[in-house]
């Protein structure tokens, strides 16, 4: 096997399984820690993989995005907190866009009872969460429905959210960076969290330590349309404060 077969293999593997380790790749492929090193060097470089402690984890992009049933089983307690820390920036709002994905399924969640809100989100869990609550009404876009995310997109959905003014947006991203903004593989799913950026006069992006610093093929928005970033501690403090620096409050929790 010649090294390009090998780091085929090699992003196959972390696609498959969400992250791979330098000790497991280097057993898997019977060469050198070092060989499996360079390797996932090789791949960083072409923007398909995020290298960790110890070995990498996938980035998305135009050819390969998890799907929400994978992203359920990752970093759940880090989401549980940044959602409930979201959805106490909720202040006034008595309309919400809640963007699809599994965080803001947990915003959804955490979103209070007690006070009558307006939902509108392209996500069906997002309105399946809230569907029976008393005092929540529920809008959900209309359009052609993602299989893997469980989300409207298309023309259909981002005509009816222009018609709105927001109060607060509640957004996620594939990537988010300071050189090249909030960014997202599908051109579809781009153009409704446009839409949304648009249509919000308050803006709250919410995702895991691992978005941060990677670079997805549609940018959608910049760093600095955002009052709040909500995200884990394992988002170095000092890299934080670079953001903080282009505009918003950024939150780890």
């Amino acid at each position: 096997m010649n090294s390009e077969e090998r780091r085929r293999g090699i992003l196959e593997t972390a696609r498959r399984d969400g992250a791979v380790d330098v000790n497991r790749l280097a057993d898997m492929f019977q060469v050198a820690k070092e060989t499996i090193r360079r390797d996932l060097r090789a791949i960083e470089e072409h923007g398909l993989v995020r290298r960790t402690h110890g070995g990498a984890y996938p980035v998305e992009s135009a050819g390969f995005e998890t799907t929400l049933e994978t992203r359920t089983t990752r970093h759940v307690p880090q989401k549980s907190r940044i959602a409930a820390a979201a959805a106490g920036l909720l202040g006034n709002a008595e309309t919400v866009f809640i963007d699809e994905g599994f965080t803001p399924q947990l915003i959804a969640e955490a979103l209070p009872r007690d006070r009558p809100l307006t939902v509108v989100t392209a996500s069906l869990m997002v309105a399946t969460v809230l569907a029976d609550v008393d005092r929540i009404v529920v809008l959900l876009l209309g359009g052609r429905v993602r299989g893997g995310t469980m989300a409207t997109v298309n023309h259909w959905a981002t005509k009816m959210l222009a018609d709105f003014v927001i109060d607060l947006a509640y957004l996620g991203a594939n990537g988010i960076s300071r050189e090249y903004g909030l960014t997202t593989p599908d051109p579809s799913v781009g153009d409704v969290k446009a839409q949304a950026m648009r249509s919000a006069r308050r803006r709250v992006f919410t995702g895991v330590h691992r978005k941060f610093g990677a670079a997805s093929f549609c940018r959608f928005a910049e760093v600095g349309d955002f009052e709040a970033i909500v995200t884990d501690v394992g988002l170095p403090s000092a890299e934080a404060q670079c953001y903080s620096l282009l505009g918003p409050q950024v939150i780890r929790v």
